[in-house]
């Protein structure tokens, strides 16, 4: 009897995760020894199970087991059979399964048997292979039932078998050490990342080598799926022979995507090969609906129900799923059935109502705003069994080695109420349920036992029966319909016919979930290089998993905003390669995390990343070779690695040793960047031994074979040493082009040329290429094999001799890339610019192109520019000159050696550079030069005719080397279709005489022709115009302007703006405009005059702009404008300037606080006109010490601060375009004494009137205030030095007492306060402010009425502030230079100034009160 079926050692887990499937174990421990007894267990068997289902329950006439399965365990090569009994009305159909694969009964291998509703299925001769579950499935028109039995199938074990090695001592019993054949597996042909959709297929084929081919030892196929083990089933095919194994998934799910790996195991090792197959959704049954669900998994099964489990879609492009149905199918039925009314939000669905050793599929549909999505794959059959069968089992022994299984209600006892159950626990807690197990009690009667749970809620205390109509047959079961976030207690009770058990011990509290919500969003996203065509993710978990169930990642291509699904099927871990990348692509990642709740918030996005394959370290350097030795150190250098790793080379390292020894020792503790290095602190006559590693940014790689024993001996020889860094290029069918670097050794004078050597590779013959020595470090050996292998070495030469050969380089086939194109060269047609072109016939990741002058890296390229699009690169000479000659060549890294070169001679360039002169300054024909014609309204049209130009041609009007301007309302155009340029003048007067050019600009090319009006030709062109003018307004009688605007100077310097109108109505409007805003004159337009005038006021170049004039009514509209700018306001201010200048009186003194100013009045006076002031014969200007200014009718010049040096005759010159006015004064002696003195006055009364004694303000001029109040009269005084401050009543001064209180507080405050005002207390107050410069006093009306009375109305007098004069003379302090400094001429005394009498403005009668 199998361990596992013994009582209370089943494992419900392992039930549910493994075998899906209840079943009843029968076993056996040899083969049946008679079958007498056999038949005789049959009838007990038979006898007991009709007795056991007699009291279950009323007949069906639906299919119904009898006898159900029985699971055994046999040894190999032995038979077992499974017998069933089956009932129903019509009789059923049985079907038989191994695996849920329909059993194929042609190969043989299986017996199938139909006695008396007893069917039967025998395996003869039982294999390992034959371990599996086998179903029977019954069908008829009222339904279905099926049942399930497992076959195990167990080898025999070594214990139980003789050890041929018993009779040896123990120490010598050990058994042999087995060595297994090494098989070594190569796979040829791989199967790589496959893209598809649901409903689609796909197939996955790898192809292998084995080495040995043995046919007793072929390896076993082994297919993973993320890790889970494939077999063969209806989802998936697997065929596997000769070298050739096959999956194939019939019909896609998403359920399928995964990291798909193939193992090839064998017993000395395996071989394996991965691949992602990625399935998306389908198309949708409606637009924009939610991919179907997918990974639906069975949890739970019982007699009525199931729980049902699922991942949700993923929701990139469709809009949040609102939830999900759950549909239901008995087996051998195709009847789908909803199970839930209502969309289920979360992934998870306890699925009720199932009839009891029926077998059901399961599927599930999302659904959104849009509609429902396709169904789930659906699920593996369950069956609606009893889990906890096994521990009802008993087992008997008949004898022999045979048993029999029964039940342990099959077992007579006395009838009475079973006991109480036990152990009762919680095994699975959710948010409306609670899966219960507990422990049955010991029962042993026929009578049939049931249970009944009741739950408690943990804050009321009563308690409720959980099945009221279900009787519980096992001791597990799910208690639904429970509240979120409760706390519960459940007990169970036992019952049979009998009676009912007590209550079981109630279970500790028991929360059912709460709903937490979607995870939170996961982390940062990293995206690494992985492949060429994928990119490793990887990211942070979510803080808040809230029971995680995987990732979704979306990418999307980098300055678009077109998310797609990396992966259709939630990914477990928090790394995830993305496969179909587009090869140097930019792409972005994101992340969401899902529970059974949803998709989380998306992550951050990634940091943009392109598709490019992941680095490896180089390879290693090889043949080191030594340059030098000076007896203490050598010269190294070495070839590079063949393989880069996929990035730049940066670093080597160096070790070294002692011929004869193992220890390496580093050289290089900083590594070096170049391939050639100085290995120092050696020993004279030593022997050493060299290698090298590379490395790059994906690490350091391995190392190089060991150099040749180099011995550390002073290089004496005359000879040069040997010259290194060997490079093929330019590799043809009969030539190859050898570089070479300088030896580092030079021997015992300067290298005078080199000799090329070369041998085929295997032989030992070297030929020179070139007998004459070359100067220059490279050379094309020609006359080569096609297809024949060579190896080249170079020997320097001095005056000593030819020195050391370089170590040969690798070997090189003469045979061209296939495909390889040459360097051309050629003048560019349009640009002129000389490009040599080469176009490359490989391109690999990391490729680029160098190009080379005389075989020497071009690094930086001043003479133009060095550009690349794809394949083909271009050298482009934009400034070429005549010592650009020379060989250029051009290779392309990460190739086949790709790469040609061009030999530009001195005369070939010559050429090419006269040529390209004559493109880039090309001559536009012309089938017409430059002519005109006169239009209506006396317009002139200026125009030529070129052969072709283009849309890009630009073109310039000139007028007496004066560019015309084209804008309103003259016109400018051109036509591409006939080539003509014109210019349209809208008024051609005599102002217009010259000539007229046109310059082209097309391109590269220019053009030009001109025009000359003038003398008779001009006169003729003007009539003309004229004649076309007056027939134009004759014919359109329309308002216009019969003489346009002109700009007139008056004799009395006047500037007026004139212009004459004709033909007007009564209807007619005129308008002013200056930069196009209207000006509004002071006197309208005169039209019944016909003359119209602006005047211009102050003119000047405030004043200068363009000027328009319009007419118009109903039948039309004139303008004139004119520019007052550049030569018309020049002889505009010329005229001004003449008529000043004319005009223009002596010069006279007027005196200011500042200095001295001279004056000259004249007509009309402005900051434009030509006006000079002179010192003597010195040119005064404006600056600190001179003041040049003046107004409308005078020019002014002020001496600032006038001193004894400041004497002397002062000049104003007024130039016009034909003559200069001069005035001038003598500023000396008298003359200036007086000037001075008057000057000091004007000063001194200016600092006086700045310091005296002053009221800023605070005051009011009047107050009215009632009796027995405070009167607070304040103000703020100023002065320098700081005023005294009086107050007067009357005219008397007010004495300070008890009632009057004068204050001045920081000299700067001034108050008089009066306590308890009475009616004696009104007046006239004033207060006087005075210092040594004088003062000033100020009145205030004090009004005083009786409470009770009228507030008098406040009539302020206008009394002006009374000036108080200076004390004379009037002292201005002077700093130390100017007490220092030249006395100026003494100031006569003068007579104090007479007080002002400025007016005052009236202030509010009300004053400010002060408490």
């Amino acid at each position: 009897m199998s361990s596992w079926i013994k009582r209370g050692h089943y494992n419900h887990e392992y039930h549910h995760k493994q075998s899906q499937y209840v079943v009843k174990e029968y076993s056996s421990t040899a083969a049946m020894e008679d079958q007498c007894a056999y038949c005789r267990v049959k009838e007990v068997v038979k006898k007991k199970a009709t007795e056991k289902y007699v009291y279950e329950g009323p007949m069906v006439r639906g299919p119904h087991f009898l006898v159900r399965l029985r699971s055994h365990t046999v040894f190999e090569n032995t038979s077992v059979k499974l017998f069933c009994t089956v009932d129903g009305f019509p009789l059923p159909i049985v079907k038989w399964y191994r695996d849920d694969v329909t059993l194929d009964m042609s190969s043989g291998r299986y017996l199938v048997d139909v006695k008396g509703g007893v069917h039967s299925l025998e395996i003869p001769r039982c294999t390992t292979d034959d371990t599996a579950q086998y179903t029977v499935v019954a069908t008829n028109n009222h339904g279905q039932a099926s049942s399930q039995a497992a076959v195990l199938v167990k080898r025999y074990r070594q214990e139980e078998e003789s050890c041929p090695y018993a009779w040896l001592p123990f120490t010598a019993a050990m058994l042999p050490k087995i060595e297994y054949t090494k098989i070594n597996i190569t796979f040829v042909d791989k199967f790589g990342p496959i893209f598809s959709s649901e409903g689609g297929s796909a197939s996955l084929k790898a192809t292998m080598t084995l080495s040995p081919n043995l046919a007793n030892l072929q390896p076993e196929a082994q297919w993973y799926r993320d890790d889970t083990r494939l077999f063969d089933s209806k989802w998936v095919k697997i065929e596997t022979g000769r070298g050739v194994t096959t999956l194939t998934l019939p019909k896609l799910y998403k359920d399928d995507e995964g990291l798909y790996t193939l193992r090839m195991v064998t017993k000395g090792g395996t071989a394996e090969h991965s691949a992602f197959v990625s399935v998306s959704d389908g198309p949708p049954p409606v637009p924009n609906a939610p991919g179907a669900p997918m990974d639906i998994k069975i949890h739970d099964a019982n007699r009525d129900y199931v729980i049902v489990s699922w991942k949700p879609p993923n929701t990139t492009t469709e809009g949040p799923i609102l939830g999900y149905f759950v549909d239901k199918c008995e087996v051998g039925t195709e009847n789908w059935a909803q199970c839930n009314d209502h969309p289920i939000k979360i992934c998870k669905y306890p699925v009720s109502g199932l009839f009891e050793g029926h077998s059901y599929y399961f599927r599930v549909r999302a659904v959104n705003s849009h509609g429902i999505s396709k169904a789930s794959r659906m699920s593996d059959p369950i069956a609606a069994l009893d889990p906890t069968e096994f521990e009802k089992l008993h087992t008997k022994k008949l004898g022999g080695k045979l048993k029999v299984v029964s039940y342990h209600d099959e077992v007579e006892d006395e009838g009475k109420p079973p006991a109480a159950p036990t152990a009762i626990h919680a095994s699975e807690t959710d948010r409306t349920y609670v899966v219960l197990s507990w422990k049955a009690p010991a029962y042993s009667s026929r009578a049939p036992m049931w249970y009944y749970m009741e739950k408690c809620l943990e804050e009321s205390g009563a308690w409720q029966r959980v099945n009221t109509q279900v009787p519980i047959r096992s001791p597990r079961y799910a208690a639904f319909d429970l509240a979120e976030g409760k706390q519960y207690r459940f007990r169970v009770l036992s019952a049979n016919m009998y009676g009912c058990s007590e209550p079981s011990e109630p279970t500790g509290s028991i929360k059912t979930q709460e709903l937490k919500g979607v995870p939170s969003a996961p982390g940062q996203v990293i995206a690494t290089r992985e492949t060429d065509t994928s990119v490793l993710i990887q990211w942070a978990s979510p803080k808040e998993p809230n029971n995680l169930i995987g990732y979704y990642i979306d990418q999307c291509v980098k300055g678009s905003k077109a998310w797609t699904s990396a992966n259709h099927k939630p990914h477990k871990d928090s790394k995830f390669v993305v496969s179909g990348l587009t090869k140097g692509e930019t792409y972005m990642f994101r992340v969401q995390a899902i529970n059974e709740l949803g998709l989380s918030d998306e992550s951050q996005e990634s940091a943009p990343i392109s598709v490019l394959a992941a680095l490896t370290p180089p390879s290693a350097p090889y043949d080191i070779s030594m340059l030098s030795c000076d007896g203490h150190s050598m010269i190294l250098n070495w070839k590079k690695p063949l393989e880069s790793g996929g990035a730049k080379i940066k670093e080597y390292y160096v070790d070294k040793r002692r011929s004869g020894t193992t220890m390496w020792r580093e050289v290089n503790v900083p590594p070096v960047g170049e391939r050639l290095y100085k290995v120092e602190g050696l020993t004279e006559g030593a022997i050493y031994q060299f290698k090298v590693y590379a490395a790059n940014l994906a690490g350091l790689g391995p190392a190089s074979k060991h150099s040749a024993d180099f011995t550390c001996e002073v290089w004496t020889m005359p000879e040069s040493g040997p010259a290194y860094d060997l490079t093929l290029t330019e590799v043809r069918n009969d030539s190859i082009v050898v570089e070479w670097q300088k030896p580092v050794y030079t021997g015992s004078g300067p290298i005078t040329g080199y000799h090329v050597e070369y041998s085929k590779t295997g032989s030992s013959e070297w030929i020179t290429a070139n007998e004459t020595a070359v100067s220059h470090r490279f050379y094309k050996v020609t006359g080569l094999e096609e297809d024949a292998s060579y190896e080249f070495r170079v020997r320097a030469a001095n005056a000593a001799g030819v020195g050391m050969a370089s170590m040969a380089s690798d070997s090189m086939c003469a045979k061209a890339v296939e495909g390889a194109q040459e360097v051309s060269c050629t003048v560019d047609q349009k640009s002129g610019d000389i490009v040599l072109t080469f176009e490359s016939c490989q391109m690999n990741e990391g490729s680029h192109f160098v190009w080379k002058r005389d075989y020497k890296e071009i690094t930086e390229f001043s003479k133009g520019e060095i550009r690349t699009e794809g394949n083909v690169s271009k050298m482009i000479f934009k400034h070429a000159d005549k010592e650009d000659f020379g060989t250029y060549s051009v290779s392309v890294t990460n190739t086949a050696g790709v790469s040609s070169s061009f030999d530009i001679s001195a005369e070939e360039l010559a050429k090419m550079l006269a040529l390209s002169y004559d493109i880039r300054h090309p001559v536009i024909p012309l089938k017409s030069e430059l002519a005109y014609k006169i239009l209506e309204r006396g317009r002139m049209k200026f125009w030529l005719q070129a052969e072709e130009i283009s849309s890009n041609v630009t073109y310039k009007f000139f007028a007496n080397d004066k560019e015309l301007s084209g804008a309103d309302p003259n016109k400018m155009g051109h036509d591409v279709s006939t080539g003509i340029i014109e210019f349209i003048l809208d008024h051609f007067t005599e102002d217009n005489e010259g000539t007229y050019t046109c310059q082209i600009t097309d391109g590269g090319g220019k053009g030009q022709s001109s025009l000359v009006l003038i003398g008779d030709a001009f006169k003729a062109a003007l009539a003309e115009a004229d004649y076309q003018r007056r027939e134009y307004i004759r014919v359109k009688e329309g308002p216009h302007f019969s003489e346009f605007l002109s700009l007139h100077v008056g004799d009395d310097c006047s500037v007026t703006l004139v212009c004459k109108v004709a033909n007007l109505k009564k209807e007619s409007e005129f308008h002013w405009y200056k930069e196009d805003t209207e000006i509004i004159p002071d006197v309208k337009p005169d039209l019944g005059a016909g003359v119209c005038k602006l005047p211009i006021k102050l003119f000047s170049l405030k004043t200068a702009g363009i000027y328009k004039a319009t007419i118009s009514d109903e039948r039309g509209k004139d303008m004139s404008q004119i520019d007052i700018s550049g030569k018309v306001f020049d002889e505009a201010i010329n005229k001004l300037t003449t008529l000043a200048g004319a005009t223009a009186a002596e010069l006279v003194i007027k005196c200011t606080a500042t200095g001295i100013q001279l004056q000259c009045h004249m007509k009309y006076y402005t900051g434009e006109m030509n006006i000079t002031w002179l010192h003597g014969e010195t040119r005064l200007s404006h600056s600190d010490k001179v003041k040049i200014g003046g107004e409308s009718s005078m020019a002014t010049m002020e001496v600032i601060e006038p001193t004894e040096r400041d004497q002397g005759i002062y000049s104003i010159v007024i130039t016009d375009p034909e003559n200069s006015h001069k005035r001038s004064l003598d500023l000396s002696g008298e003359v200036y004494e007086k000037a001075y003195a008057e000057f000091q006055k004007l000063k001194a009364e200016a600092y006086a009137e700045r310091n005296r004694g002053m009221v800023v303000g605070g005051l009011p001029d009047v107050v009215t205030i009632m009796e027995k109040k405070t009167l607070s009269l304040t103000c703020t005084v100023c002065g320098d030095p700081k005023p005294q401050v009086s107050w007067l009543k009357s005219g008397n001064e007010v004495e300070p007492d008890d009632q009057y209180v004068v204050s001045l507080d920081q000299g700067k405050f001034a108050s008089l306060t009066i306590k308890g005002v009475s009616m004696e207390d009104s007046g006239r107050y004033t207060m006087i402010v005075q210092n040594k410069y004088g003062g000033e006093s100020v009145d205030i009306v004090v009004s005083v009425y009786r409470q009770g009375e009228k507030l008098p109305e406040a009539r302020p007098t206008l009394t002006p502030k009374t000036i108080i004069p200076p004390k004379l003379p009037i002292e201005i302090p002077q700093s130390k230079s100017q007490a220092a400094a030249s006395p100026a001429p003494a100031a006569p005394s003068h007579a104090p100034p007479k007080a002002q009498t400025p007016g005052r403005g009236v202030k509010s009668p009300t004053p400010t009160r002060r408490k």
